[in-house]
Formats: C-alpha cells, structure tokens, sequence
C-alpha cells in the first residue's frame, strides 16, 4: 500500500476530520509525506477540508 492509499484509508476509518499530524500518528508515515499526500489527494478531489488544518473524505 502507497502513502496515498494509506492516508485515505486513515481517514476513511476515522470519524471525524484529522489534522495532518494525527494522520501520521495513525498511519505510522512522516508529517512530511503526509502533507505531500493530503496536497495530492485535494487535487484529486478525492478529501477536502471541512475547517482549516483539518481533512475529511468526500462522501
């Protein structure tokens, strides 16, 4: 599993908005990663983020 599929699954399991940091804590990948992978997975429409420095799955 890459560190997209990684990050969206974290965030797929939770339920509520995570912060950056809390994906990394859960998913066991660096903040740096993670951040590189919540830039990529907006662009893919696939999250979003319902307040700032938080990010949810789009339903």
């Amino acid at each position: 599993m890459d560190t997209l599929e990684k990050v969206l699954d974290t965030l797929v399991k939770s339920d509520k908005p995570l912060k950056g940091g809390e994906i990394a804590v859960l998913s066991g990948i660096d903040k740096k990663e993670v951040d590189k992978a919540i830039k990529n997975l907006k662009v893919q429409e696939k999250i979003f983020s319902p307040k700032r420095c938080f990010y949810d799955v789009k339903k």
